[in-house]
């Protein structure tokens, strides 16, 4: 006999984010409201050719390669000559990427004139647990920057087109 009656639970992409953050050995998390709409948010961590190298530093060029509805394939070359081919899925307010030594996510959700953003990234490689602590060691996690740099970038792009 199965109760029709089972309650449901709808995550929204944050806290998808969030639950896929805490259970990635080693996952930097970061999370904040901005005081940005969703639509200027969105523009600037979908635009992975254009803006991603601008919020993580140690990407210096983004491109998508291949596009299949909301699944595509991008290359990313770090600032130190590394070269990497990623998976991604690109929703609105979803965004999860992988590669051979890497994974990493930005989710987003409008809050009334608002945006809850997150980004989380984690190496895929033997003892990323043990690098965490020590991304932490200097201050703020890296993720926050990640984060801080979204506010700034979709707050300059929403003040170019009001």
């Amino acid at each position: 006999m199965t109760d029709t009656n089972w309650p449901e639970a709808d995550l929204d992409s944050v806290r998808r984010l969030r639950i896929m953050a805490a259970t990635v050995p080693g996952a930097v998390y970061a999370e904040d409201v901005l005081a940005v709409p969703f639509g200027a948010v969105w523009a600037v961590a979908a635009d992975l050719e254009n803006e991603f190298p601008h919020l993580l530093t140690d990407v210096r060029a983004m491109r998508v390669t291949r596009a299949d509805g909301d699944r595509l394939e991008a290359r990313a070359r770090g600032r130190f000559g590394q070269r990497a081919r990623f998976d991604v899925v690109l929703r609105p307010g979803w965004c999860w990427m992988q590669s051979r030594f890497l994974v990493g996510g930005m989710a987003a959700v409008a809050e009334a004139d608002r945006t809850r953003f997150a980004f989380m990234g984690a190496l895929r490689v033997p003892g990323a647990r043990l690098v965490h602590p020590l991304s932490h060691a200097l201050g703020d996690s890296p993720g926050s920057g990640v984060v801080r740099r979204v506010a700034e970038r979709a707050s300059a792009r929403a003040a170019r087109t009001s």
